[in-house]
């Protein structure tokens, strides 16, 4: 995954970057870096759960 779909993919949720930055443990400027390369398979499948996580907050779900 291009970080180009990766931004395509945050924006598409309602998210920021900096908020999956912050999920993720890291700070906007290394996650801004992240995007330069290409996502690994490993990389891709915790931004898909950063995302779920943070979408499903957004809606007022718990998740635990």
């Amino acid at each position: 995954m291009t970080g180009d779909e990766v931004k395509k993919l945050i924006f598409s949720n309602g998210l920021k970057c900096w908020q999956v930055a912050y999920a993720w443990g890291i700070s906007d400027g290394n996650f801004s870096r992240k995007l330069r390369k290409p996502f690994n398979e490993s990389d891709t499948q915790k931004l898909y759960e950063i995302i779920s996580k943070l979408t499903a907050q957004q809606n007022g779900g718990a998740i635990t």
